[in-house]
């Protein structure tokens, strides 16, 4: 890399995501390329933060299976191949879809409440960050009343395997993933479990579909 990026953080508020969201869509976009060495000093000079908040962003990136640490080296940026991002996104859409179904014979008034205000929060805020926070929050609460705990361990294991914020790579994904999430919340109020599966399975295929496309570009 030989142009310096504009990644300078000015608020400390969330540092630690931040940080990662910044290093993992330079990542993404191309500004390091795969096999670059990423030197710590000189990320906390671009970003503007001490070396501590990107080391741990590193390990961060490193479960993500952005980077890869090697011996004398340090971390290196991973070669992000079309056919690990198709695989990742179609188990996501399968196993998050199964543990949705599994979750619903248990679901509470109080989950129907949580995702309604996270779906609230979504349309509510104006920052890419807190979206991508109550998110996370809102899938979160679809699986988990669900009952398997291998199930939700092996969506854990292909979540880190390609943590994405979307909304700062797919154009008008925002929009989109509210009208998803509508429709899925809408067909667990109505106590369709099968609906609300094939609803959460679209909105995942759709999104991964929408992340190779633009990426390509």
């Amino acid at each position: 890399m030989t142009d310096k990026i504009n990644l300078r953080i000015g608020d400390r508020e969330m540092l630690h995501n931040r940080v990662c969201s910044v290093l993992r869509q330079a990542i993404l976009k191309g500004d390091f390329k795969p096999g670059e060495r990423l030197v710590q000093t000189e990320l906390a000079d671009q970003i503007g933060v001490s070396r501590m908040p990107i080391r741990e962003a590193l390990r961060t990136l490193e479960l993500e299976g952005l980077i890869l640490m090697e011996p004398h080296k340090g971390a290196v940026v991973r070669e992000i191949k079309k056919e690990d991002i198709q695989e990742i996104y179609e188990l996501r859409s399968m196993l998050e879809a199964l543990a949705l179904k599994k979750s619903m014979k248990h679901f509470s008034k109080e989950d129907v409440d949580a995702l309604s205000a996270y779906h609230q929060s979504m349309l509510q805020t104006v920052s890419n960050e807190a979206y991508v926070e109550y998110n996370a929050k809102f899938h979160d609460v679809l699986v988990s009343r669900c009952k398997s705990s291998r199930l939700l361990s092996f969506i854990e294991t292909v979540s880190h395997g390609f943590a994405l914020d979307t909304p700062q790579i797919i154009p008008g994904q925002i929009q989109k993933s509210n009208k998803e999430h509508a429709a899925i919340l809408e067909a667990i109020v109505e106590g369709d479990a099968d609906k609300a599966a094939e609803f959460l399975t679209q909105h995942i295929q759709r999104t991964g579909e929408e992340l190779l496309t633009t990426l390509e570009k």
